[in-house]
């Protein structure tokens, strides 16, 4: 599947599509008017990036036992009922004289119902389109994000001129309310992907299982830690330029929006796999200009640029995809976006803590300057496991897959047919 005509004439993908959107413009309005909220009550930078990043740390502890659900649970009962919770939560945030203790408690919540999400979402976008359409399907998931992002932080930054940040919490509320409704309207029941009752020992016997693979942990590792590094930088946009922190965020999406077309429609399926490392090293290289602490402008576009280094998720869930069983699709993705969450979380409390003590532009730098080290010794030793010898079928590195207790039901999984 190589065209946007026939990603669009598949069954589904639209209303899946569509009620996306409207959960990523509830959380890009939502975080960025929590984030200025806390930062008006408490003057602090780290509080400030917290609030809008750090309830993903708790998508940690939601993998731990959750996570076996992303395959075991029908998907169209819980993307609904996930989009009611966080408009349910919203809607406390936006709570008059709530404390900041409050609003954390609140915050955390939401991020450990989150962390069944991403591979919900993820594994119902394997179901729907066929396998060629993955990574085509995936861009443009990812470019709509990106869309909804500068549509949703400019529109955030506006609305935030004009209306308290609580009345912007209201609206991010009704738009979570208008995503259950499309994914209720809009999809079909599906039942699990597998077969079996999500529980603790499921979800850390799989996790097991996909860790046990060194290349998926390298592959895992290089989508989680330069990402969540940078992200450290984007959530010190606010305590960086409060009056242009929307302008900011909107230029990254921007960017990773052009990225997301480039890696997914315009380049090769053969030379994509080569982009991985440089695509790294954009993302994190030019925030390392911010030790010269430029205006709003300069930053804009140095961000705009970094942001089309985000392409490299594409390159790298492409890989991911290609290590992991199909039964194990939606937990193998889950994964990963719980692991990028948190990492995200990690990035932000760190880029706040050394802002707290040093500046906002200092902790960019610093946490760009670790992103490329960390890319720099990933790609050492993705070129070492590509030297080893390859265990007979399969590919070079890839140890041979354990029999998984819980295999996927029959019928559960389906191509469409174009």
């Amino acid at each position: 599947m190589r065209s946007y005509r026939t990603l669009f004439r598949t069954p589904e993908f639209t209303p899946f599509l569509l009620s996306f959107a409207a959960h990523a413009a509830a959380q890009t309005i939502g975080g960025l008017a929590l984030g200025t909220l806390v930062f008006r009550a408490t003057g602090s930078p780290l509080l400030s990036a917290v609030s809008m990043f750090g309830p993903q740390l708790a998508q940690l502890l939601g993998a731990t036992f959750l996570l076996s659900g992303a395959d075991r649970l029908p998907p169209r009962a819980v993307l609904s009922g996930l989009a009611l919770a966080f408009a349910a939560g919203t809607a406390v945030l936006a709570l008059p004289g709530l404390p900041v203790a409050a609003v954390f408690a609140v915050v955390l919540a939401q991020g450990l119902i989150a962390s069944l999400g991403g591979g919900v979402r993820a594994g119902l976008l394997n179901e729907i389109l066929p396998k060629d359409g993955y990574v085509l399907g995936r861009s443009v998931f990812n470019m709509l994000w990106g869309l909804m992002q500068v549509a949703g932080f400019a529109t955030g930054g506006a609305l935030l001129a004009l209306l308290t940040p609580r009345a912007c919490l209201l609206l991010a509320a009704a738009l979570y309310v208008l995503s259950a409704l499309g994914t209720r309207l809009g999809l079909t029941a599906r039942p699990p992907r597998s077969a079996g009752r999500p529980s603790v020992s499921a979800t850390w016997r799989t996790n097991a299982l996909l860790w046990s693979s060194r290349p998926r942990r390298l592959t895992y590792l290089g989508l989680w830690i330069p990402n969540g590094l940078v992200v450290g930088c984007d959530s010190l946009f606010v305590s960086y330029a409060p009056g242009a922190a929307g302008t900011l965020f909107a230029c990254g999406a921007l960017g990773m929006f052009v990225g997301d077309v480039t890696v997914g429609r315009l380049v090769p399926p053969t030379w994509r796999p080569r982009l991985a490392v440089p695509l790294r090293l954009l993302l994190a290289a030019p925030y390392l200009f911010f030790v010269l602490q430029p205006g709003v402008a300069l930053s804009a576009v140095a961000t705009a640029v970094a942001s089309v280094g985000y392409g490299a998720s594409l390159v790298l869930q492409e890989r991911l995809m290609s290590l992991t069983p199909d039964g194990l699709a939606g937990q193998a993705l889950g994964l990963h976006f719980v692991g990028m969450s948190t990492f995200q979380g990690v990035g932000a409390a760190l880029a706040g803590t050394v802002a707290q003590l040093t500046s906002p532009a200092t902790a960019m730098t610093l946490l760009a300057a670790a992103s490329v080290t960390v890319t720099l010794i990933l790609a050492a030793l993705g070129r070492h496991e590509e030297r080893r010898p390859a265990v007979p079928g399969t590919p070079p590195g890839v140890l041979p897959e354990p029999a998984v207790t819980d295999p996927p039901r029959r019928g559960a999984r389906r191509e469409d047919a174009q």
